[in-house]
């Protein structure tokens, strides 16, 4: 993460299901395009996370995995991946 900047991304994404509305946590390196966000940066152990939760409450808990071959940043809410 170091090599991208040392920051990353993490935002709110609704979407619609078949039960009803789902929120899933997306990540990045950089803010969404196109879209303006309210992040709110929180230290990481010498890494920012930015946090924009929308309408939602911080969470107890946020987990940051790296999955895959390309290593792609993965977050968890409160052991979920999605919002609720």
């Amino acid at each position: 993460m170091r090599e991208r900047g040392g920051r990353l991304y993490v935002w709110t994404s609704s979407h619609r299901c078949c039960t009803g509305p789902l929120v899933l946590l997306e990540t990045g390196f950089a803010p969404p395009k196109g879209e303006t966000r309210d992040f709110r940066v929180h230290d990481a152990g010498g890494y920012q996370v930015l946090l924009d939760m929308g309408a939602q409450r911080l969470p107890d808990e946020l987990v940051l995995e790296l999955r895959g071959r390309r290593r792609k940043v993965v977050a968890f809410w409160n052991d979920q991946a999605w919002v609720g």
